[in-house]
């Protein structure tokens, strides 16, 4: 009877998976403060509760980013970069489907909806494509436009690049 319940419970370890986070496959960018449940800061431990360890690390970023991709080898996704061990920008990578603003906006949306929810979001032209930025306080918030259209978000400490 032992052996029967010892080898039942190795059945249902090698079964049952650990409850662990995943990438997040949609997400809420609410400008100036977070990005698919993350806020600026976070360590890296609160990164890997919040979108897990399946996360790529780039080995020629100047800083320590992290790339959680949905498929492997493929860009699409969200990213990390942290500095002194903490997320100093949170950022989409390729149009990921799912992801919004609190005001409903969403990856793929055309500009013109870009610039009538966020009137005071200056331009900064990047390699290819440009960025609609708002700055407030300490932080910066980026909607980067590709064809005119939303293409990925970014959220950053002030100071920090835009362009990605």
């Amino acid at each position: 009877m032992r052996r029967a319940l010892l080898i039942a419970t190795a059945i249902l370890a090698l079964t049952v998976a650990p409850a662990a986070a995943a990438p997040p496959t949609a997400g809420v960018l609410v400008p100036g403060s977070s990005l698919g449940g993350l806020r600026l800061g976070a360590t890296a431990a609160q990164v890997e509760a919040a979108w897990g360890r399946a996360y790529g690390i780039c080995d020629t970023c100047p800083h320590a980013t992290w790339y959680f991709n949905y498929f492997a080898f493929q860009p699409r996704g969200v990213g990390v970069e942290f500095r002194r061990g903490r997320a100093v920008a949170l950022f989409t990578l390729h149009s990921p489907p799912g992801w919004r603003t609190r005001a409903r906006l969403t990856l793929g949306d055309p500009v013109a909806a870009v610039r009538k929810q966020y009137v005071a979001a200056k331009r900064v032209d990047c390699d290819g494509y440009y960025a609609l930025v708002l700055r407030r306080g300490m932080t910066t918030t980026a909607f980067h436009i590709l064809r005119d259209r939303l293409w990925a978000f970014g959220l950053s400490g002030a100071g920090g690049p835009v362009c990605r």
